[in-house]
């Protein structure tokens, strides 16, 4: 039978998804990153899945989130995007260091994977974590210093208030190119990398991921250990066939 355990992470609230026969044993695990505006139980049927394959699935709520919310609404969470992406990035070996000091992490193999802002918390992570064995960016980009100025020049163009100076907004662009993916691509050292996005994405363009990939594959001495999946009409949600992709890269590479 499949269990959900609520555990704390230090001050950080999850949900663990695993087989309750195995609950105490070491297992590979995969941390699964919800996307902006929405919480850890929105990605219970993901984390079930894997859990079926033998995984230990730890889903996070992420900083003004679920258990989280200091009473924001969506877009004032939407404008401290990339305040939380950086505080997931802080949070992760907190998460990684609770399981190991109690012996949960089968030999090492520790997955990440993530929607849209877990996404991009994926792609980023990579520059940082080497003990990240496998990770699946799921309609995310890898190349954020791309995507806050694309998102500033939209909003300019839209007339729209930023709560950020002109100065913020550049110090902020830069700052993200320390855990810009597509900067750093020597950093993904071969390890086994998914992408799933929908064409029509009109939330986090589809171009930033394939690109990126086109990108990437060059740097990969075993081409079949980074893949792209695309879905043709699909717009900024996550489909089942994106479910049963994921959950099988993991299948096979964790």
């Amino acid at each position: 039978m499949i269990g959900i355990y609520r555990e704390r992470f230090e001050h950080i609230p999850a949900l663990v998804v695993v087989d309750s026969e195995k609950e105490n044993q070491p297992l590979p695990v995969v941390t699964y990153i919800h996307g902006i505006t929405s919480r850890k139980e929105q990605n219970l049927s993901f984390a079930y899945f894997l859990a079926e394959k033998g995984f230990r699935v730890v889903l996070p709520d992420c900083m003004l989130h679920g258990e989280r919310d200091e009473g924001l609404n969506n877009q004032q969470i939407s404008y401290r995007l990339w305040e939380v992406v950086a505080k997931n990035l802080k949070e992760l070996p907190i998460i990684k260091d609770a399981l190991d000091e109690k012996g949960l992490i089968l030999d090492g193999r520790f997955g990440l994977a993530g929607t849209s802002m877990g996404g991009i918390t994926t792609s980023a992570a990579l520059t940082q974590y080497s003990w990240i064995k496998v990770a699946a960016v799921l309609m995310g980009s890898p190349q954020p210093v791309r995507f806050a100025e694309e998102q500033v020049a939209t909003l300019k163009e839209m007339n729209v208030d930023l709560p950020l100076s002109e100065e913020e907004q550049q110090k902020l662009i830069r700052d993200l190119s320390s855990i810009d993916l597509s900067k750093q691509i020597d950093k993904l050292y071969g390890r086994p990398l998914f992408f799933w996005h929908g064409e029509d994405d009109r939330v986090v363009p589809f171009d930033h991921s394939y690109s990126f990939y086109n990108d990437a594959i060059a740097h990969y001495k075993n081409p079949e250990n980074i893949r792209f999946r695309r879905e043709i009409g699909r717009d900024h949600k996550v489909s089942i066939y994106a479910i049963s992709e994921t959950v099988n890269w993991f299948d096979m590479h964790l």
